[in-house]
């Protein structure tokens, strides 16, 4: 055998050895770790945790300390929170890519929430935006918590006055995902033709909603049972995906919002307007590469079709909260909540949230 190919059988061997290894450690699970001990000169507070990647049984109720607010951070009273599928996703560690940032064999951060509403309880010798008492909402990992403590410059907002800590609070990540989605990657103008494919979920009923606003031509897809909910917040036009597949329609969209990925790129090509844009926010469910299959065909698509296929990773940002609290104030965005749930019962919420079947909004009552 000549020497090259003997490097080059080297070479593969060396690369297979490496790539199993790391398969094997970012899929590998740690046992669950005990509790730390409380700190018996701290006030505590009741919240959701987790020491090891799993199901929502991995989730623990505890004491843990109260947060105190640095200089430039605020105090938050939590009055409601909001499950997004993200926190499964820190849950189970999953797709196992995200361990290279969370932790391997285990998070590296214990806490868990985003979504939050609540009342400023205390504010940083610093802080001038907002004082005790102003009721807000915001992004913040460690929500699903009695207390939250978030830095003044990143994303809180004043709560609008006629919306309820619980609609304020299903709002930051999903509100934001779809403000972002339809406002930069998708460019929306009015007059423009949308396709909401998944309007039911959380984040689409909120662009259902924030296109309207636009003054775009919306059009939703849905399941039977959602058909008249997305009809009630908006859509000029409904499509039951048991009994009409959008994409064999012949209808023709300016921008296709797609919350699901249940139809291939060339299928939606089809349907997409010459200059049109595709932004991708939800895919299919798995542990390595499924998610990212999509995202990677799009970019592989669009340098060779006059059409636009882009992803999203949306970013939680103060002037956007407060752009989607004024078109709550304004009563052209309200938040669909479809079930309620206590701080103890988040593993439930969760396992809910997993099933893929919500009407809008999760949402932790802590009150």
């Amino acid at each position: 055998m000549k020497l090259r190919y003997k490097v080059a059988g080297g070479i593969l061997i060396v690369l297979a050895v490496a790539i199993s290894s790391l398969a094997l450690v970012l899929s590998h699970n740690s046992a669950c770790g005990p509790a730390p001990a409380v700190s018996d000169d701290t006030e505590l507070m009741k919240a959701i945790v987790y020491r090891c990647y799993g199901s929502p049984d991995v989730l623990e109720f505890e004491d843990v300390d109260k947060p105190k607010p640095a200089d430039d951070e605020v105090l938050v009273k939590v009055h409601a929170a909001a499950v997004n599928p993200l926190d499964w996703h820190y849950m189970r560690g999953s797709p196992y890519i995200m361990r290279l940032g969370v932790g391997l064999g285990a998070p590296t951060r214990t806490s868990m929430g985003v979504d939050f509403a609540g009342t400023v309880e205390a504010v940083g010798s610093n802080v001038k935006r907002f004082k005790p008492g102003d009721e807000v909402f915001g992004g913040r990992s460690g929500a699903f918590a009695e207390y939250v403590t978030v830095r003044e410059d990143r994303a809180l907002a004043l709560k609008p006055a006629n919306m309820t800590f619980e609609q304020a609070a299903s709002v930051p990540i999903a509100g934001i995902t779809a403000l972002q989605a339809l406002r930069d990657k998708g460019q929306l103008k009015p007059g423009q033709k949308v396709l909401i494919n998944g309007a039911s979920g959380g984040v689409g009923t909120f662009a259902v909603q924030i296109a309207k606003s636009y003054g775009a031509e919306v059009t939703g897809v849905c399941s039977t049972r959602n058909v008249e909910m997305v009809r009630s917040i908006g859509a000029d036009h409904v499509i039951d995906y048991t009994q009409e597949d959008y994409t064999k329609s012949g209808q023709h969209y300016d921008l296709i919002i797609d919350n699901v990925g249940n139809h291939s790129l060339l299928a939606n090509r089809r349907v997409l307007n010459p200059d049109g844009i595709f932004v991708i926010i939800g895919g299919p469910k798995g542990n390595w590469l499924a998610p990212l299959m999509n995202p990677i065909k799009a970019l592989m698509l669009s340098p060779f079709v006059g059409q636009e296929f882009v992803m999203i990773l949306a970013k939680l940002d103060k002037d956007d909260l407060a752009i989607l609290g004024d078109l709550m104030q304004a009563g052209k965005v309200t938040p669909v909540i479809d079930r309620r749930y206590r701080l103890s019962e988040v593993p439930a919420a969760i396992r809910y949230s997993e099933e893929g079947h919500a009407r809008g909004k999760i949402v932790i009552d802590l009150e």
